[in-house]
């Protein structure tokens, strides 16, 4: 254990893997923030670049299980729908995934954290915003953002769910589209993080070792999502934006 995570000691390995299961059951209640609790957890005892490595591969697998749940077709057919959001979100986030050495993590949370925040606080309070119909402009816009977010942080979960949240999506549907978007994102992410160097030899193994208690907490928080109403499902996932965003915040000014 000690050759494979030289930079863990065995309790935090065992602290990391907690982090992944409750990411993963939060991902499976409301389809997004794994990356999110991840990266806030595991900064709490790595550098924010091993903590980048380590939400890598859970996400690419925990997103393919998503987006396949309802078969290959279904999963198709959103990719096609949501595909200006897909191929703008798929180059900002390679394009910026090679800035992660230069961006501080105060900028960055701040980044994704303001509008987060505002969005959530927004929908909560009973305030309405709303799209009618899909926009290109407006997709291609917030797939770009979306993108170059991610490619920093590793975290594109919030603008992508404040989209499909403002556009009304059933349940159902968010969460396969969430997968899909999510998990093209992580591929793209994973091979851009191997051209930056935050994928490497040494972080590779705790990355890959991260899936398994990911998986085990997503199952558990699928049998919560199946048995929640639309209306509840939509107040779940604003609140844990609400505090995913508060959370970045926070962090962004303090340090």
């Amino acid at each position: 254990m000690d050759i494979l995570f030289a930079f863990l000691t065995p309790q935090q390995l065992v602290f990391a893997f907690g982090i992944a299961l409750v990411a993963g059951f939060i991902k499976g209640v409301v389809g997004f923030a794994m990356p999110l609790v991840l990266i806030s957890g595991l900064t709490l005892f790595l550098p924010p670049e091993l903590a980048l490595a380590g939400l890598i591969f859970p996400t690419v697998a925990t997103n393919l299980f998503q987006a396949l749940r309802q078969g290959l077709q279904a999963a198709w057919a959103s990719t096609r729908l949501f595909k200006v959001f897909l191929i703008s979100g798929g180059i900002m986030l390679v394009l910026s995934a090679q800035m992660v050495r230069f961006l501080s993590p105060q900028t960055m949370a701040l980044v994704i954290g303001v509008p987060v925040t505002l969005f959530a606080l927004w929908q909560l309070t009973g305030r309405s915003f709303s799209l009618a119909q899909r926009s290109t402009k407006v997709e291609l816009l917030v797939g770009g953002f979306a993108g170059a977010v991610g490619g920093v942080s590793g975290v594109w979960g919030p603008p992508t769910v404040a989209y499909l949240t403002a556009l009304g999506t059933p349940k159902h549907d968010q969460m396969r589209v969430q997968g899909v978007i999510y998990g093209l994102g992580a591929v793209a992410l994973l091979f851009a993080h191997f051209g930056s160097g935050v994928l490497r030899a040494e972080t590779v193994p705790f990355s890959i070792a991260m899936i398994l208690p990911a998986l085990i907490g997503m199952w558990l928080g699928s049998q919560i999502m199946d048995r929640i109403d639309q209306a509840s499902f939509r107040k779940a996932t604003l609140a844990i934006l609400l505090v995913a965003g508060a959370n970045l915040v926070r962090r962004g000014l303090m340090g």
